[in-house]
């Protein structure tokens, strides 16, 4: 049955540089430490010299060895957070799943394109492997490894991606096709990714980073009573050119922000921190709109550029900010995202009236 209610969020997970977990992440977004390491060029290959890596993660350790041995590291990443924040909610095998990513994982795809070239015969590859080369592979093997029924999507669209695939969950559940959905992105560390970025984005050379954030999305208002925050609105659109970003993020806030709660106010708004131009515009305009003291602090400086995991990571920034700061209670938040290729978007949450307090209770 559709429903016209806003959905809301209910719990969520993150694995990042700062660990494994959504308590780890809190912590290290709370203290403000910077998760960037050297890197490790020897064993990574690459030119990078810093790297926001999540330190220590072994997909076979936290997984287990059974179907893990081909398994790409972007598929683990989002396995266990997905694991982990399933353990947060209640069992539900009709649930969704919608996961952002760049492009599933390079170095697998590469991996795999040079053993057909170079072996004897194009056929003489890992069939173990093949799945791990499609864009889908780490949402399917989510649902079937914690039997998911629902529907499974996977989105990419840059940067923004999570931001898209709140907006394709929060469709689902209006449109009555699931419940509850799980959704998020992931982002992996690698030798191809690393040099496509280094070719790709010459000049800005970002430091990367990786991880993923995973949220549970539920039909409100039955939910209400465990919402984090509920999801207002969402707005994604293409700027025709880079030099046009700036009015294309203000068109996407405004039209955000015309289905807010009367009388509701701006308690953060959240960029992206993208080092490149449209970064320095979406900034800008966030700036003029709000004011610089109500803009969070950018994730990239202290985490590295997760690239379809971003604004992931700047939704559990979010959370975890409104949870610790009892002037955040009913109050709204404004998550911008941009891509150097186009994509923009914007969400509005309303945040949790209770959080604050139950944070003040606990003190």
């Amino acid at each position: 049955m559709s429903t016209s209610a806003n959905p809301v969020i209910t719990a969520w997970s993150a694995i990042s540089p700062y660990g494994i977990g959504r308590q780890a992440f809190e912590e290290g977004v709370g203290s403000g430490r910077v998760a960037l390491t050297p890197c490790d060029r020897k064993t990574w290959g690459t030119r990078d010299e810093v790297v926001g890596l999540v330190p220590d993660f072994d997909l076979r350790a936290v997984l287990g060895k059974k179907g893990t041995k081909a398994m790409s590291r972007v598929t683990g990443l989002a396995l266990a957070t997905t694991g982990d924040l399933l353990k947060e909610i209640p069992q539900d095998h009709r649930a969704g799943l919608v996961l952002g990513t760049t492009a599933g994982s390079l170095q697998t795809t590469m991996e795999f394109t040079r053993t057909s070239l170079a072996a004897q015969f194009p056929h003489h590859v890992d069939a173990a492997v093949i799945p791990y080369t499609v864009m889908n592979a780490s949402a399917a093997r989510c649902a079937i490894w914690y039997g998911l029924k629902g529907p499974n999507s996977t989105i990419a669209g840059g940067r923004p991606t999570a931001l898209h695939a709140l907006g394709y969950a929060r469709r689902l559940i209006r449109a009555g096709r699931a419940e509850t959905v799980l959704c998020g992105a992931a982002e992996e560390y690698s030798r191809a990714r690393s040099w496509f970025a280094y070719h790709d984005r010459a000049g800005s050379r970002p430091v990367l980073g990786e991880g993923c954030a995973m949220f549970a999305l539920q039909a409100g208002p039955g939910s209400e009573g465990e919402a984090l925050a509920e999801l207002v609105a969402v707005d994604t659109r293409i700027s025709p050119t880079p030099d046009r970003t700036a009015e294309t993020v203000e068109a996407a806030v405004r039209r955000v922000l015309a289905a807010a709660p009367d009388g509701a106010e701006v308690w953060t708004a959240c960029p992206s921190g993208a080092d490149d131009s449209p970064g320095r515009q979406e900034l800008s305009v966030l700036a003029d709109l709000f004011g610089s003291h109500v803009l969070t602090h950018p994730l990239p400086s202290v985490i590295g550029d997760a690239g379809s995991a971003s604004a992931a990571f700047q939704l559990a920034q979010v959370l975890s900010r409104a949870r610790r700061d009892p002037s955040a209670a009913g109050r709204l938040a404004v998550i911008t995202s941009v891509d150097v290729s186009g994509p923009v978007a914007a969400v509005l949450l309303r945040l949790s009236d209770r959080r604050g307090n139950e944070e003040t209770s606990k003190q």
